[in-house]
Parts: C-alpha cells; sequence; structure tokens
C-alpha cells in the first residue's frame, strides 16, 4: 500500500511539475521540464552513477558512524549523570551552530576528500539520535525506577534492563529522522569543496546553467533520503516489540538483577 501511494504522489508531482512548465514556458535554466531531466539520466547514467555512488559512501559512513556515536554518548551521559551535566551544556551548543559555518572548517581541518563530507555527515547524524535517545533514558517512568530499587539491581543493572530497553522505541525515532537529513551532510561538505559527488555536480551544472543536470542530481538525493529511511525502518522493525506493554513487565521478575 505504501508502494502504490508513493508512486501515486511521485506521478502527481510529475504532472504538476510538467504542467507548470507548459502552462508557464519558463526558461530551461530556471525550470526544466520531466523530460529534459529524463534526458540526463538517459544520455549520462555512467556520470551520474558515478558521482552518485562517492556520495552515496559518504553518507552510508557518516550515518554509522554518527549513529553510533549518537548511541553511545547519550548512554554514557547517562550512566554518568554527573559528566553529563557538564557535556550536555556543549553539545547543545554545537548543535546551535549552522552546518555551513563548519563545512569550511571541516574541509580545512580533513581536507577536500571523503573525509570532511563523512565528519559533516556524522554531525548531523549525531544530535537527532543522541537527543532522542538521551531523552528517552531520562523519560524512564519514576514508578518503575522506584520498584526497581528495592531489588539488588545496581544503577548499571537498572540502565541495562530497564532504562535502555524503555528509551528503544525513542531511539528509533531519532534515527528516523537522522537518516533523511544524512544526505544533507555529505552535500554541504561537497559544496564548500570537493572533486566528486553529487554536490559537486549540482555546483558545477548551477555554474553552467544546467539546470537539467541539477534537477537529475537533486532527484538521486531525494531518493537516497527516501531509501535511507526505509533501511532505517526495515532495521529497527521489531527492535523493541514490548515498547507498548513492557512497563508492567521489567520488573515482574526482580531476580534477574540479583548480585549472587
Amino acid at each position: 500500500m505504501r508502494a502504490t501511494q508513493a508512486v501515486c504522489a511521485l506521478a502527481a508531482l510529475i504532472l504538476v511539475w510538467q504542467g507548470v512548465v507548459h502552462f508557464l514556458a519558463p526558461p530551461r535554466y530556471l525550470l526544466p521540464s520531466p523530460q529534459a531531466v529524463a534526458g540526463v539520466f538517459l544520455q549520462q547514467p555512467e556520470f551520474l552513477l558515478r558521482h552518485g555512488l562517492i556520495t552515496a559512501t559518504e553518507i552510508l559512513f557518516g550515518l554509522a558512524a554518527g549513529s553510533l556515536m549518537g548511541f553511545t554518548t547519550a548512554l554514557l551521559l547517562a550512566a554518568l549523570p554527573r559528566v553529563g551535566q557538564f557535556v550536555w551544556p556543549v553539545v547543545l551548543v554545537l548543535q546551535a551552530l549552522p552546518v555551513f559555518v563548519l563545512a569550511p572548517v571541516l574541509v580545512l581541518w580533513f581536507g577536500f576528500g571523503l573525509s570532511s563530507k563523512v565528519v559533516m555527515t556524522v554531525i548531523i547524524i549525531f544530535f537527532p539520535v543522541a537527543s532522542a535517545f538521551a531523552d528517552g533514558l531520562n523519560r524512564t517512568d519514576p514508578d518503575i525506577l522506584d520498584a526497581a530499587s528495592l531489588t539488588p539491581a545496581s544503577h548499571w543493572q537498572i540502565l541495562a534492563h530497564i532504562r535502555l530497553p524503555l528509551a528503544l522505541p525513542s531511539l528509533i525515532s531519532g534515527l528516523r529522522v537522522a537518516a533523511p537529513l544524512a544526505p544533507l551532510g555529505a552535500v554541504v561538505g561537497e559544496w564548500v569543496g570537493a572533486a566528486g559527488g553529487l554536490g559537486f555536480i549540482m555546483i558545477q551544472a548551477n555554474a553552467r546553467m544546467q539546470a537539467d543536470q541539477l534537477f537529475a542530481a537533486m532527484l538521486i538525493l531525494a531518493l537516497f533520503s527516501v531509501l535511507l529511511r526505509l533501511l532505517v525502518d526495515r532495521l529497527t522493525a521489531g527492535l523493541a516489540p514490548w515498547a507498548r506493554e513492557q512497563a508492567p513487565r521489567v520488573i515482574s521478575h526482580p531476580e534477574r538483577f540479583s548480585t549472587s
């Protein structure tokens, strides 16, 4: 059903696009027709594939590293709340900085190659994952924690067996928000400085007023965002099946926390 809805929405968008081009007749360098953009895919498939693979590599490395860093940071700061009191304000300040401000600095530090784009993608991914997961860890039902405190469970056992499982839905929500944003990090890095990638194509096409090539790169990026969201949905499906009914069951077996 979702696939059918997506195809119908895409078809409607293309029809509207074609209607605007047909009735308003804007210059081709401002708004190319769907046929012109399709022509780019037919005439330059190897060119688009080569640069698309560069951007896809940056996105996947950045998504994996950013998700892992966000998960680890939120978990460690929840485990060490005194440290979190000092670290989280720094994280929030860094989050407030626009990515366009950081991009030139990252290119200066890491060069024009893969590294700077991966780091930029990591930054884009890190904040929503870390923030969502930390929020889930900090919002554990106090009644559950009070009940767990009556058992021999240690702080670390409560974190691992109660707070972390109950925070998994928040982690999944953070991943779902972050994944479609991953292409943004890679493209911003490529805009600042790169020798390849879809962002590189967009900058070059814009300078040459080749709007059809620019739109082709944009469509590939949009496809990447959709695929990443679907990938996250598939990988996280069933990760927290107890999300709606776990609260009463987490503390139903206090012997799990026995230190003996």
